[in-house]
């Protein structure tokens, strides 16, 4: 299998061509963008599940395979089938431990690339309810017609926060992972309760798989966006005759929490008579984005660039980020050594110190 991964590798890098077609791919920094990322890495995502499939497929032949000697051998001798049993199972640990190996190799490209998720990234972090709780306030039932109403159409408020019940004084293994004084409780490090003004930068890359809208099996979509009091309906640049559109477009908007905190993107389809029909929408809770631990307010890029493709988006420098973290952990440090080290707590972390202007 590993002959045919390489030859697989061959193929696709060379074409045929063979080693001179591998030395044009060196890409240019002046072609490359945003979406260089992006596309690089969905082919990566799509290779890493490609490979556990494989690998999933070929840990079931093994199983096959190893039933049947089992049983063959267990005819023979019971003692000696004990060893045999043992032996392909250390074995397949050993193959299978490798595996994951040969797209690290591959990771090392000539292209930085982001980390895409298959799923929706709520799902991924526990809705980023990491501290921060949404409970439904719901209107009370006045009478028999409230009986059939929705929980969603009784909901006239949301209350977010979090509940914590402890016995005083805590326990020592409490106090211990707290890391702080007990005596204070364990909200410490809360945010104020002032609205705060951001701005909402909402890129929206792709739709796939979307719900045909029209007779001839297809849509013609465009996006609308809701935030507070705003409401924009991208309605112009619909797509037409298509159910996998690329919208690749960026929407600022200016919001304040706690007051506009549900984003809602949808999907409409473009009808050139009647009113447009919703094809799908998604509600984002922003404000738990904006107060999780997780940071999940914009991509942090594996390398610190200020010019090209791979720009550092973040409003703050990577050094902010690690200080604010130590602080918000109670960890000791960040404290910064020549030669590219970086003490944290006990441990020292080295980083490559060289930087590049345009000049190179």
């Amino acid at each position: 299998t590993e002959e045919e991964k390489e030859k697989k590798k061959k193929k696709k890098k060379g074409g045929g061509g063979g080693g001179e077609e591998v030395e044009e791919e060196e890409p240019d920094e002046s072609m490359l963008d945003w979406w260089s990322k992006y596309f690089a890495s969905i082919e990566t995502m799509k290779e890493q599940l490609r490979q556990q499939e494989a690998a999933a497929a070929e840990a079931e032949e093994k199983e096959e395979m190893e039933i049947g000697e089992g049983s063959k051998a267990q005819a023979k001798n019971k003692d000696k089938d004990k060893d045999k049993s043992k032996a392909p199972k250390d074995d397949k640990k050993k193959k299978q431990q490798p595996a994951p190996e040969p797209p690290e190799k591959k990771n090392k490209q000539k292209i930085d690339e982001l980390k895409v998720y298959n799923k929706e990234l709520e799902a991924e972090f526990d809705n980023f309810e990491d501290w921060l709780h949404t409970f439904n306030l719901l209107r009370g039932k006045i009478g028999d017609n409230d009986d059939n109403a929705t929980e969603e159409e009784r909901i006239v408020g949301r209350f977010k926060g979090s509940m914590c019940v402890y016995k005083v004084p805590l326990p020592d293994d409490m106090a211990k992972e707290a890391g702080y004084d007990p005596t204070f409780g364990m909200f410490q490090g809360i945010p104020s309760n002032d609205p705060i003004n951001v701005l909402v930068r909402v890129y929206i890359v792709r739709a796939t798989d979307l719900h045909p809208a029209d007779i001839n099996g297809k849509a013609d979509p465009y996006i609308a966006i809701k935030l507070g009091k705003t409401d924009i309906k991208d309605k112009e640049n619909y797509i037409s005759k298509q159910l996998n559109p690329v919208f690749g477009k960026s929407f600022d908007i200016e919001a304040t929490f706690p007051m506009e905190s549900m984003l809602t993107v949808a999907v409409y389809d473009w009808d050139l008579v009647g009113t447009d029909d919703l094809i799908g929408e998604t509600k984002i809770d922003l404000e738990n984005r904006f107060y999780s631990k997780h940071r999940a307010t914009c991509g942090v890029s594996q390398t610190y660039s200020i010019h090209g493709y791979n720009t550092w988006r973040d409003p703050m420098k990577p050094s902010q980020i690690l200080s604010k973290l130590c602080k918000e952990g109670k960890v000791d440090g960040p404290h910064f050594r020549p030669g590219g080290r970086v003490k944290v707590a006990n441990r020292v972390f080295t980083g490559p110190t060289e930087i590049e202007d345009e000049n190179g």
